[in-house]
Protein backbone atom coordinates (compact mmCIF):
# COMPACT_ATOMS: atom_id res chain seq x y z
CA UNK A 1 0.00 0.00 0.00
CA UNK A 2 1.74 3.37 -1.28
CA UNK A 3 1.34 6.19 1.44
CA UNK A 4 0.86 9.59 -0.01
CA UNK A 5 2.78 12.71 1.28
CA UNK A 6 1.22 16.15 0.70
CA UNK A 7 3.41 17.80 3.05
CA UNK A 8 7.13 18.19 1.07
CA UNK A 9 8.85 15.46 1.62
CA UNK A 10 10.14 12.36 0.90
CA UNK A 11 8.06 8.95 0.97
CA UNK A 12 11.36 7.01 1.14
CA UNK A 13 14.83 7.46 1.99
CA UNK A 14 17.00 7.40 -1.17
CA UNK A 15 20.32 9.58 -1.24
CA UNK A 16 21.17 9.95 -4.63
CA UNK A 17 25.36 9.82 -4.03
CA UNK A 18 26.45 11.48 -7.69
CA UNK A 19 23.96 14.23 -7.09
CA UNK A 20 24.66 15.25 -3.58
CA UNK A 21 28.67 15.11 -4.80
CA UNK A 22 28.04 17.00 -7.52
CA UNK A 23 26.17 19.76 -5.88
CA UNK A 24 28.90 19.33 -2.45
CA UNK A 25 31.99 20.07 -5.01
CA UNK A 26 30.32 23.35 -6.08
CA UNK A 27 29.15 25.18 -3.31
CA UNK A 28 30.30 27.91 -1.71
CA UNK A 29 32.62 28.39 1.43
CA UNK A 30 31.55 28.56 5.29
CA UNK A 31 32.68 31.95 5.10
CA UNK A 32 31.12 33.16 2.52
CA UNK A 33 27.91 31.81 3.59
CA UNK A 34 28.34 33.90 6.53
CA UNK A 35 29.04 37.00 4.59
CA UNK A 36 25.80 36.76 2.73
CA UNK A 37 23.79 35.83 5.94
CA UNK A 38 25.42 39.16 7.36
CA UNK A 39 24.34 41.24 4.29
CA UNK A 40 20.73 39.46 4.63
CA UNK A 41 20.71 40.20 8.29
CA UNK A 42 21.20 43.94 7.69
CA UNK A 43 18.61 44.49 4.66
CA UNK A 44 16.26 42.48 7.21
CA UNK A 45 15.28 46.30 8.75
CA UNK A 46 13.43 47.85 6.56
CA UNK A 47 14.77 51.57 7.57
CA UNK A 48 18.37 50.12 6.46
CA UNK A 49 16.49 49.35 3.06
CA UNK A 50 14.98 52.69 3.17
CA UNK A 51 18.11 54.36 2.97
CA UNK A 52 20.01 52.09 1.05
CA UNK A 53 17.21 52.50 -1.55
CA UNK A 54 17.41 56.31 -1.00
CA UNK A 55 20.74 56.39 -1.20
CA UNK A 56 20.44 54.76 -4.91
CA UNK A 57 18.77 57.65 -6.49
CA UNK A 58 20.92 60.18 -4.88
CA UNK A 59 23.88 60.67 -2.55
CA UNK A 60 22.42 62.68 0.50
CA UNK A 61 23.95 63.66 4.03
CA UNK A 62 22.39 61.97 7.48
CA UNK A 63 20.48 65.64 8.13
CA UNK A 64 18.87 64.72 4.14
CA UNK A 65 18.55 61.02 4.79
CA UNK A 66 16.64 61.94 8.27
CA UNK A 67 14.30 64.20 7.42
CA UNK A 68 13.50 62.38 4.36
CA UNK A 69 12.79 58.90 6.49
CA UNK A 70 10.84 61.18 9.54
CA UNK A 71 13.80 60.10 11.54
CA UNK A 72 16.38 61.70 14.08
CA UNK A 73 19.93 62.38 13.08
CA UNK A 74 21.15 60.18 15.79
CA UNK A 75 19.21 57.44 14.52
CA UNK A 76 20.00 57.21 11.11
CA UNK A 77 23.51 57.94 12.09
CA UNK A 78 23.06 54.42 13.86
CA UNK A 79 21.74 52.96 10.79
CA UNK A 80 23.90 54.16 8.45
CA UNK A 81 27.07 52.99 10.78
CA UNK A 82 26.07 49.17 11.17
CA UNK A 83 25.84 49.80 7.45
CA UNK A 84 29.27 51.31 6.44
CA UNK A 85 30.70 48.40 8.83
CA UNK A 86 28.88 46.01 6.00
CA UNK A 87 30.58 47.49 3.53
CA UNK A 88 27.64 49.10 1.71
CA UNK A 89 27.93 51.98 1.99
CA UNK A 90 30.78 55.13 2.49
CA UNK A 91 30.83 58.96 2.80
CA UNK A 92 32.84 61.27 1.56
CA UNK A 93 33.29 64.94 3.31
CA UNK A 94 32.76 67.69 1.19
CA UNK A 95 33.42 70.67 3.44
CA UNK A 96 31.88 70.13 6.80
CA UNK A 97 29.17 67.81 5.49
CA UNK A 98 29.67 64.21 4.89
CA UNK A 99 27.57 62.89 2.00
CA UNK A 100 26.66 59.51 1.69
CA UNK A 101 26.48 56.54 -1.19
CA UNK A 102 26.23 53.60 -2.12
CA UNK A 103 29.61 51.51 -1.87
CA UNK A 104 28.89 49.36 -4.90
CA UNK A 105 25.79 48.84 -7.23
CA UNK A 106 25.56 45.59 -5.83
CA UNK A 107 23.36 46.23 -3.12
CA UNK A 108 21.43 48.21 -5.40
CA UNK A 109 20.60 44.97 -7.13
CA UNK A 110 20.07 43.11 -4.60
CA UNK A 111 17.32 44.99 -3.34
CA UNK A 112 16.26 45.30 -6.92
CA UNK A 113 15.77 41.84 -7.50
CA UNK A 114 14.38 41.53 -4.19
CA UNK A 115 11.69 43.97 -4.81
CA UNK A 116 10.87 42.22 -8.39
CA UNK A 117 10.19 38.91 -6.34
CA UNK A 118 7.82 40.85 -3.99
CA UNK A 119 5.80 42.07 -6.41
CA UNK A 120 5.75 38.75 -7.99
CA UNK A 121 4.47 36.74 -4.48
CA UNK A 122 1.64 39.17 -4.34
Amino acid sequence: MKIESDDGTCEVKCIHKDSVMEVKSKMLSEETFQSIASDFKMLGDPTRVKILHALSKKELCVCDLAALLGMTDSAVSHQLRLLRERNMVKFQKKGKMAYYQLADQHVIQLIKMESEHARECR
